[in-house]
């Protein structure tokens, strides 16, 4: 699978699912969540409403991934995951991880070839952007999904980019 670095807004990526940094409640809220939920219109909530009165009454688990339509985003899919908020006295690094785990999940099981994903976490949730773009390299690297061959990690702002870039090639070797 090929890992690729963009700059930019997550809305507008041409690929088969873009992953939301979702809050539990699955109801759109502020950053990426706000972000996707208004560029992608009513359709994305109205199936998040359904999920929550099918499957998730208590909202999405953190680190779990479900799928949804992409409304009106360039998208065909979007994959809700729930990230974890950063502590500086509990290591919740695995369930990071696991975003992007069942996220690769959701997505081979919905035959998606290309995915993009934000910096789950790394927004409101606090966590470090180096830390956090380890984490989703320590997975993206490690998977072998049956059907994506291709994973963006959108990032928004030169800021967030430079690091992350900085990381991606100290990990590289």
């Amino acid at each position: 699978m090929e890992i690729t670095l963009v700059e930019g807004d997550i809305t507008t990526q041409r690929v088969d699912a873009v992953v939301n940094a979702a809050n539990s409640s699955l109801l759109g809220g502020g950053g990426v969540d706000g972000a996707i939920h208004r560029r992608g219109g009513p359709a994305i909530l109205a199936d998040c409403r359904a999920l929550r009165a099918s499957h998730y009454g208590r909202g999405l688990p953190t680190g779990q991934a479900v799928a949804t339509t992409a409304g009106e985003l360039p998208a065909r899919w979007v994959i809700h995951t729930v990230g974890p908020v950063w502590s500086a006295t509990e290591d919740r690094s695995a369930l990071l991880r696991d975003c992007y785990a069942n996220s690769l999940r959701v997505a081979d099981e919905l035959g998606a070839t290309t995915v993009a994903f934000p910096l789950i976490s790394a927004g409101i949730y606090g966590w470090p952007v180096d830390d956090a773009v380890r984490q989703a390299l320590s997975v993206l690297r490690s998977a072998a999904p049956a059907t994506v061959t291709e994973a963006r990690l959108v990032l928004f702002g030169a800021d967030t980019h430079a690091t992350a870039r900085q990381v991606f090639d100290d990990t590289a070797a």
